[in-house]
């Protein structure tokens, strides 16, 4: 048994569910996000709530059905609310700009990094702050990898892009014998 895959969903009332030839569609007030439901999982749709079971009993059907249902509620907090990634920007001369919906990375590189947004993802850049928004959870995490990885956070200055909520353990650099 699945104890995440037990819990029923809520449905907020301006959000439409749609089960199709096995790709289920979320519509909100954000967007539309659409999941290929590739196992043997059952989705039964009742009154405000959504509940997710196993079709049947075979090996490892327990981790789909709970993956299955915390996708889902993913994609209902997207249309809903959206997903937001912070990321922080340390060093000295380290910057970041906006031009349209490329983000334009100065890391102390000899040529300057550009990302695009892909579709469904809206930067915002506040100093040295990057937002990164969307309604797939996947998707704003995946862009926001993607950005820290171009100078991942060192462990002996702290430089580099960081999560707004991470903590980077500091080494101890050289000592001199005197």
């Amino acid at each position: 048994m699945s104890r995440v895959g037990k819990k029923p969903i809520q449905i907020p009332k301006d959000v439409s569910i749609v089960l199709e030839n096995d790709i289920l569609k979320v519509t909100g007030p954000k967007g539309t996000l659409s999941q290929v439901v590739a196992h043997p999982i059952n989705f039964e749709i009742g009154e405000g709530e959504i509940f997710v079971t196993p079709k049947e009993q075979i090996k490892n059907v327990s981790a789909f059905w709970g993956l299955y249902r915390a996708l889902l509620q993913n994609m209902i907090t997207g249309v809903t609310e959206g997903f937001t990634k912070k990321l922080r920007i340390e060093g000295v001369g380290y910057r970041v700009a906006l031009q349209g919906q490329t983000l334009v990375l100065n890391l102390g590189y000899s040529h300057p990094i550009e990302i695009s947004a892909p579709e469904g993802i809206a930067f915002e850049v506040e100093k040295n702050i990057i937002l990164v928004k969307g309604i797939n959870k996947e998707l704003v995490g995946q862009v926001s990898a993607n950005i820290r990885a171009t100078r991942p956070p060192e462990p002996y200055k702290g430089k580099g892009v960081r999560y707004d909520d991470e903590f980077v353990r500091m080494k101890v650099g050289k000592k001199t014998s005197s």
